[in-house]
């Protein structure tokens, strides 16, 4: 079986970092012929922001995690195309969206179903939810041929969206664990965790899986089995394997703390902010940092200290410090 080689160890794809440091104004080497791309807007601006010296600034520190952490980042050699399902990609506008669940990434499907869309939808609320999932309404990476992905790596803006690592873990612990009507990640996921990390569960717990406590999830999550027998769910996995950040060089990197700025900046970098905003819409049940807290207090600082090895990556390379309430060994 023929395995495709994307990136060899070590290699950077050309990208238009280094232009703008050495003339922000330069020459229009990434952009297409007649019209400013993505990525011309972003490295010649026609005038320096101080949102694109921070999005510098947040590339910045990526590169240096990775830099500094070589051994755990770049564990794998190579990619393959079957590391890029999470890559959105827009032809029209010249952008690939890496989408993290947990992080905004309904609302930004539901965008990129309006950008590539051709006409077929004007307001990104209008589509359902459940319909901006649907793994066909969009276009990823892994489906074009290895030239054709190399090409738009190289000449498309890049963008993903982070948030705070544990916040997100909490958040998909709420909506997968704690919801009645999540039965298939019961029965996938909760069932598997109750048989191995709760003593005398009950037949009925065994066989539902629909009463996952937090403890139960975190031990699941650190246990060292879990990680060979199989990856972790995307909900859950980190963000560094699911985006590649240290074997692709992402142009702009979101937060879920600043999600409507930068999700509009991006659509201003595109040329079409003027007719299309990023939904915005104050979500009761969100998960906060005050109810991350609260899960925690009852996780052993051993527990702690192991998950938090687990997502240090994540941790460093978005720039989140240790969290407060973190009792650490």
């Amino acid at each position: 079986m023929d395995v495709w080689i994307l990136l060899e160890e070590g290699f950077q794809l050309p990208s238009c970092s280094a232009v703008m440091r050495r003339n922000p104004f330069g020459m229009d080497i990434c952009c297409r012929k007649g019209s400013r791309s993505p990525l011309q807007e972003l490295y010649n601006p026609t005038q320096l922001s101080n949102t694109a010296i921070l999005h510098q600034i947040r590339r910045d520190q990526v590169t240096d995690t990775c830099r500094a952490n070589s051994v755990l980042s770049r564990k794998r050699r190579v990619l393959t195309p079957n590391d890029l399902k999470h890559l959105v990609v827009d032809e029209d506008h010249e952008m690939i969206y890496c989408y993290v669940p947990k992080v905004a990434c309904t609302n930004w499907k539901r965008v990129m179903m309006v950008l590539t869309g051709r006409g077929k939808y004007s307001d990104p609320m209008e589509i359902p939810a459940n319909e901006a999932h649907v793994s066909s309404n969009l276009k990823t990476l892994n489906q074009y041929s290895i030239p054709e992905i190399n090409h738009r790596l190289k000449n498309y803006m890049k963008f993903l969206f982070v948030r705070e690592p544990f916040e997100r873990l909490v958040s998909a612990y709420r909506n997968k664990f704690t919801q009645k009507y999540n039965t298939s990640f019961h029965k996938r996921y909760g069932t598997k965790i109750v048989r191995r990390q709760r003593k005398n569960a009950t037949q009925e717990a065994l066989r539902k899986g629909d009463d996952v406590k937090f403890e139960e999830f975190v031990a699941y999550l650190i246990d060292p089995h879990t990680q060979r027998e199989e990856p972790f769910n995307e909900h859950w996995q980190t963000v560094y394997s699911l985006c590649h950040p240290c074997h692709i060089h992402y142009d702009l990197i979101g937060k879920y703390e600043t999600l409507e700025e930068d999700s509009n900046y991006i659509l201003q970098l595109a040329g079409v902010g003027n007719y299309l905003k990023f939904p915005t819409y104050a979500k009761s049940t969100r998960t906060t940092d005050e109810m991350t807290t609260e899960f925690f207090q009852n996780i052993s600082s051993e527990h702690q200290t192991q998950l938090y090895e687990v997502y240090k990556l994540d941790f460093l390379m978005f720039n989140y410090s240790v969290p407060s309430y973190l009792k650490l060994e």
